[in-house]
């Protein structure tokens, strides 16, 4: 997919004033010193703890061809250099231009929202599969065009690596990608340029206000992926008219006469559900209404908030001129993504289930569901992250107090912050609920504390992680699996019989 594009090209392209030759060829383009190689040019970007421009020379000896920068060089560089105001903006429309424009050339599905946007994906990849399409996908757990698989290092890549990998997802014969589109990552430039040909909403709840500081700061990142404040506008958004801030940008955007999906469950939309049942042995069903017809849906899914996200799918590849019948084809058989309400499977009569609920709205949907699944009662583990939002803690908290029977708090990825510290603000919480609860720091222990407590009928709710396989203990990062460790909790268990 790249064209033939000189340091010239890039300099037009980005309005840079240019130090230097600008008739070498540029063959990529990245932020990242270590990929820098024969032919790539450098963004040097300042960040908030490494200055890019540390490893200029570095870089110049793998042979960079060129540096990006919001400062004029040294007086002594010889090389070509772009100055320009913005280096993220640069950095994605230079990789744009490097590597042909990929997102014009593939229909390119964007995804954001608090809660959802990777079993959305997920899912908006297996009922293109269904269709018969060679498919590529961006998510918080793996990167994939078509079988070829690896594993995520962030939910949304930067700019230069997601036009590297459309471009490579096109070479492999894709004509769709679907991809996450975290608010950090909108605010930090990473969507720039790309063209959306479908976007969507799933909902807004409390979260990442350390970095947005407001929900009307949090949402407006969010809102970048629908107004055109990227670059084009979608041809489609599709957005959760049950979720509050969805219907705000419903009415914005249908004031600027944008086109819009709308998907519910609870009020009148596009396409809607009706007559869901949910069991933890079935998964769940219900009457599909949209636009094209109506269809019986069972999915192996389970829970009333994987009926929005299969809305969500449904509306995006819908829009993209599939039938019903894939759709029902690939929601029967869709498991979703790794880690969102996951059983782990045992022979024992009571259920085990890891989650990734890491907000006080998805926890509360979790154990929404988990309540509605069972007579028995409800056991949740969970703790919440160090150095990110302090303000979910104890709503998180008082969530887990008033919807579990027993409440084990424990350690999530402490990180730099004192574990203890993180369990007092959330046990602050789960105290104004009166619930019964114990401390448990060990992760390790908690969850086998708690699975070796359950009996008949309970649900053990293991929330926070779900997919990841590792634990942060301050700069240290270890082996650690939710789903792992409860597996050797419940052998240990079945041993004992």
């Amino acid at each position: 997919m790249k064209n033939t594009v000189t340091i010239q090209d890039v300099a037009t392209r980005l309005k840079a004033q240019l130090f230097g030759d600008g008739n070498a060829i540029a063959l990529d383009v990245t932020h990242d010193s270590r990929a820098a190689r024969e032919g790539t040019l450098f963004a040097a970007i300042k960040g908030s703890t490494v200055d890019g421009h540390r490893f200029i020379e570095d870089v110049m000896r793998r042979g960079a061809v060129g540096i990006i920068s919001e400062f004029e060089p040294e007086a002594d560089f010889s090389g070509a250099w772009l100055k320009v105001p913005h280096a993220r903006t640069a950095l994605a429309q230079a990789a744009n231009l490097i590597h042909g424009e990929p997102s014009h050339n593939i229909d390119l599905v964007g995804i954001t929202g608090t809660n959802g946007k990777t079993t959305t994906t997920y899912l908006c990849y297996a009922l293109a599969v269904a269709a018969e399409k060679k498919v590529a996908m961006l998510t918080t757990v793996e990167y994939r065009i078509g079988e070829r698989s690896e594993e995520a290092v962030r939910t949304t890549p930067e700019a230069s690596d997601t036009n590297r990998f459309l471009g490579e997802a096109i070479d492999a014969g894709c004509t769709i990608a679907v991809m996450e589109a975290s608010s950090q990552a909108i605010d930090l430039h990473r969507c720039d340029d790309l063209r959306f040909k479908i976007a969507a909403f799933t909902n807004l709840t409390r979260d990442h206000l350390d970095y947005h500081e407001t929900m009307e700061e949090y949402f407006d990142a969010k809102k970048k992926l629908f107004d055109g404040r990227l670059g084009d506008t979608p041809e489609v958004s599709i957005v959760n008219i049950d979720d509050e801030w969805g219907r705000t940008l419903v009415a914005d955007l249908s004031a600027r006469g944008q086109k819009v999906i709308t998907t519910a469950i609870d009020t009148d939309a596009d396409l809607t559900a009706t007559e869901i049942d949910v069991s933890l042995v079935r998964g769940t069903s219900f009457l599909l209404k949209t636009p094209a017809g109506e269809r019986r849906i069972t999915s192996p899914l389970v829970g009333k908030p994987h009926v929005y996200n299969m809305l969500t799918a449904t509306a995006a590849v819908l829009a993209l001129g599939h039938d019903l019948d894939s759709v029902e084809r690939g929601l029967a058989t869709c498991v979703g993504a790794p880690g969102r309400f996951e059983r782990v499977t045992h022979d024992g009569d009571f259920a085990v289930v890891v989650d990734y609920a890491h907000t006080d709205d998805a926890l509360l949907n979790t154990l929404k569901t988990a309540k509605s699944l069972t007579d028995g009662r409800v056991i949740t583990v969970f703790g919440c992250g160090g150095d990110r939002d302090k303000t979910k803690r104890e709503p998180m908290g008082r969530v887990a107090g008033r919807l579990s029977d027993i409440v084990v708090i424990t350690s999530d990825n402490p990180r730099n912050e004192d574990p203890q510290k993180i369990i007092d603000e959330i046990e602050v919480g789960v105290k104004a609920e009166n619930a019964e609860y114990l401390v448990v720091s060990d992760r390790r222990e908690a969850i086998q504390k708690a699975v070796s407590s359950a009996t008949t009928n309970d649900v053990v709710i293991i929330a926070g992680k779900g997919h990841e396989n590792y634990q942060i203990i301050g700069t240290e990062k270890f082996h650690f699996d939710d789903r792992e460790v409860a597996a050797e909790a419940l052998a240990a268990i079945a041993a004992e019989r």
